[in-house]
């Protein structure tokens, strides 16, 4: 049986805020989150900025009980518990229940353990000091260890998935989720991604030459999506959180919807005919885009907003122009086009869930935000998109159906189509 699946919750630690309010305001007045880090410099890295939450650990109090909050290291999971337990508690829920919740799961990306934890254990086992490793080591370092500690908090009894799909991971996530619901797995889904981006991650990216250095003294300035100048991608970390729901579940505890899910689609180029481990091939990003629409049964002249992955490297125009192939649509009929990448880097596993917290934002406010830095689209972008529908100032119009895509290394792709509720 296929339900419709609706949004009761949302949740966010982001660099240019934590918590749903500060992060509507600084979307809707195009607030940068991205700072200039001397330990960057230190470390001789070309890129010296980056997107990261102000978040002290004591934002996690009263979240989770003082024996894990004592013995927890990983910034990626903080985060991720944080945004889960925020959107839990936004769908009307309390943090902690006696009884195990079967009819409720939950699938939460990332894509790399906390490597800080990793660094730690093995410079005591090296230093034959293993007994100092103490007993949370192994929960922080496996890739699963975030959705065990927010489904161990909520006591959640249905699936509980950790996915990995590089950069297209907090989209993928809250498809798995809504097809949790749609075919009747489960009544309520807690979706999302988290990513914290150390040293030894910026390092390996900035070893590539695919990150923004030119930069450094105007970091704000650094991360532009769509831009003649963009020159490469700024490291951000975070997490988004979503929980879905079963409409008629939803409408029986009388929660307030966010919005409805119509339709989603995740897939793999297979690393043929033009996509490669970096990059994404053309047909399979075409056809994941295609099929969500065709699941969610809208026409493609339907969309309002595309979402876009958007990281500011020579992929954009190629990602824009794929999008107009398969909407049919160019120039002023082509839809209003952001990234949010803009405002707070790319937080690789999380980028799709924070992008899709926003996204339903602007579905309820009813307003598109900005793209900062666009003072110089790309001449090739502006041909196929218009220059009209590349904002670079707040918006306010009517958002009714948005199209949210994110690609990933190995050629994974994955396509959500979110509406208002009706």
């Amino acid at each position: 049986m296929s339900r419709r699946v609706v949004i009761t919750g949302l949740g966010v630690v982001s660099p240019n805020g934590i918590g749903v309010p500060d992060f509507l305001h600084a979307i809707q007045n195009g607030t940068s989150g991205i700072k200039f880090y001397p330990e960057f410099e230190e470390l001789k890295f070309n890129c010296q900025v980056a997107g990261i939450p102000q978040f002290e650990w004591e934002q996690l109090r009263n979240y989770i009980p003082e024996t894990s909050l004592y013995g927890l290291k990983g910034k990626g999971i903080a985060f991720g518990i944080k945004a889960a337990l925020d959107a839990w508690m936004d769908a009307g829920n309390e943090i902690y229940s006696e009884e195990t919740l079967w009819d409720t799961g939950c699938v939460f990306g990332s894509s790399v353990s906390d490597t800080d934890v990793i660094k730690m254990a093995i410079n005591r086992v090296d230093a034959k000091e293993s007994k100092k490793l103490g007993s949370r080591v192994v929960e922080q370092i496996m890739n699963s260890g975030v959705t065990a500690y927010i489904s161990g908090r909520l006591g959640l009894g249905n699936k509980v998935i950790n996915n990995s799909a590089a950069c297209a991971t907090g989209t993928q996530s809250v498809i798995l989720g809504y097809e949790c619901i749609k075919f009747g797995m489960a009544k309520r889904m807690v979706v999302g991604s988290c990513e914290f981006v150390d040293r030894y991650i910026f390092g390996g990216f900035d070893s590539m030459r695919v990150l923004s250095r030119k930069f450094n003294d105007n970091p704000e300035a650094a991360s532009r999506p769509m831009s003649l100048t963009a020159g490469g991608f700024v490291p951000g970390s975070g997490a988004g959180a979503l929980v879905l729901e079963d409409l008629e579940y939803a409408l029986a505890r009388g929660a307030k919807i966010y919005a409805e899910i119509l339709g989603g689609s995740t897939n793999s180029g297979g690393q043929r005919n033009g996509g490669s481990m970096t990059a994404p091939g053309p047909a399979g990003v075409i056809k994941c885009i295609d099929d969500a629409i065709k699941l969610a049964n809208i026409d493609a002249d339907q969309v309002d907003l595309v979402s876009g992955h958007l990281t500011a490297t020579m992929a954009d125009k190629y990602e824009i122009e794929n999008w107009s192939k398969v909407l049919n649509r160019r120039g002023d009929n082509f839809p209003m086009v952001n990234s949010l990448k803009s405002m707070v880097g790319h937080s690789l596993s999380a980028a799709g869930s924070l992008e899709m917290v926003a996204a339903v934002l602007q579905i309820v406010h009813n307003f598109v935000h900005p793209n900062i830095n666009l003072e110089d689209p790309n001449p090739e972008i502006v041909e196929i998109a218009g220059q009209n529908n590349l904002p670079t100032k707040l918006v306010n119009k009517e958002v009714n159906i948005v199209a949210k895509a994110n690609f990933g290394f190995g050629d994974v792709n994955a396509c959500l189509i979110i509406s208002k509720y009706k």
